[in-house]
């Protein structure tokens, strides 16, 4: 059982252990006959040849409150697509899947970069959450979007429950609700949350000062957490990040559109387990160092349009002050992993941070050079005032795809 300990300047919905997962699904269908749902799922086609796509697949079987699944399937052959396209088929409700890497969709993305919108010739989950975000508000009955990964090992029906209930429910109010979770086997795990966001997020509040956005991005639980719902209004005018700093960045976006007040987070599992990324390096320039180096890139471009003053000075002192952060946070989860038992390697966290210690002036020093960065993919809302016509394309063309 949670605590129900209320912390940061947003809400945070804790599962206490008494709800029956049954009565809230059937909550969920007297609440879709008029806020319809939509799942989103962001898939690689080689996730269909793992048992956690498979597992997905049951759970979703037993869920009749939705309105529509879009599957947005990437790195998928025409003999692929087809393939994918059976093995959803036996879901009780609607499944629709782009096919990003198939003649139509590719023809849309052409069109829109030839209009002069950013970043689609950059295939990965930013591109295709937003390609999903676009098609879902094609549909105006379409009131609510939940969204989650396809490599979750434990999956569960009660993360999509969990995720819809707070955006759906009449009495509530709420626009954006983020899951969180506790990661742990016989050691923890989410070292970006544990050894990089968190102590970053302190670090920034002591050099720069406590701001509204620090206090926001600081009441996340689980910050980097892949599992996030919202409506549609809310969808229709947030940016999505073509780069590994997608969850940060939908977070600062959620930030800018709506008030704390209508945003929540909620605990939708006890324990996740899915795929675990390599640390990486600056040499690699993958794994979890990448990630890190685009987060705080993130971070530090959304603080400067807050109006905080970066200084090559600061930022020397930003280095020195995540170094004694993160050090403290090892000996917190030191003191955890003793009290439970769990396996904890002090040298291989040491190791993590002094990666993150490198992206971190990484990414300094590419902020300082380009402080504007990558661009994020346009809200919709943009693309329909600038193409009237392309919505409407758009769902022809999906529906083309999937006849």
């Amino acid at each position: 059982m949670a605590d129900f300990f209320q912390n940061g300047v947003i809400t945070t919905l804790q599962n206490l252990g008494n709800r029956d997962l049954k009565d809230m699904e059937k909550d969920l269908e007297k609440y879709g006959k008029r806020r319809k749902m939509v799942l989103l799922l962001p898939a690689l086609y080689s996730e269909f040849e793992t048992p956690a796509m498979h597992k997905i697949i049951e759970e979703l079987k037993d869920v009749h409150y939705l309105y529509k699944i879009i599957l947005g399937l990437d790195r998928a052959t025409k003999e692929q697509f087809e393939e994918v396209k059976k093995l959803m088929s036996v879901l009780p409700c609607k499944v629709d899947i782009l096919w990003n890497d198939g003649p139509r969709i590719k023809e849309l993305y052409n069109e829109l970069t030839a209009e002069g919108f950013p970043g689609l010739d950059t295939p990965g989950k930013g591109r295709n959450v937003w390609t999903m975000i676009g098609y879902g508000l094609t549909d105006a009955n379409a009131y609510a979007f939940a969204l989650h990964d396809c490599d979750i090992v434990n999956y569960s029906r009660e993360i999509p429950a969990r995720l819809f209930y707070p955006i759906v429910h009449t009495a509530l109010d709420f626009e954006f609700n983020k899951g969180f979770y506790s990661r742990v086997t016989d050691k923890l795990h989410g070292r970006a949350t544990r050894l990089l966001y968190t102590p970053l997020i302190n670090s920034l509040t002591k050099v720069y000062g406590s701001n509204r956005y620090l206090d926001y991005m600081e009441s996340f639980r689980y910050a980097l957490s892949g599992e996030f719902s919202f409506i549609r209004t809310l969808g229709r005018g947030i940016g999505i990040s073509p780069t590994w700093g997608l969850e940060v960045s939908t977070l600062s976006e959620v930030y800018k559109n709506t008030s704390n007040r209508r945003i929540c987070q909620t605990e939708i599992m006890e324990s996740y387990e899915h795929k675990h990324q390599e640390l990486g390096s600056q040499d690699t320039g993958g794994g979890i160092y990448k990630m890190a180096n685009d987060i705080a890139k993130t971070l530090f471009r959304v603080l400067a349009q807050e109006g905080v003053v970066f200084s090559k000075a600061s930022f020397k002192t930003l280095l020195a002050t995540y170094f004694q952060e993160s050090r403290f946070e090892i000996s917190k989860y030191n003191a955890l992993s003793k009290l439970n038992d769990l396996e904890y390697n002090r040298e291989k966290e040491i190791k993590a941070v002094e990666a993150f210690q490198v992206a971190i002036e990484e990414a300094a020093n590419e902020f300082y050079k380009d402080p504007m960065g990558i661009p994020s993919l346009s809200p919709w809302i943009t693309v329909r005032s600038v193409m009237p016509e392309f919505s409407e394309k758009f769902a022809q063309y999906v529906k083309k795809d999937n006849e």
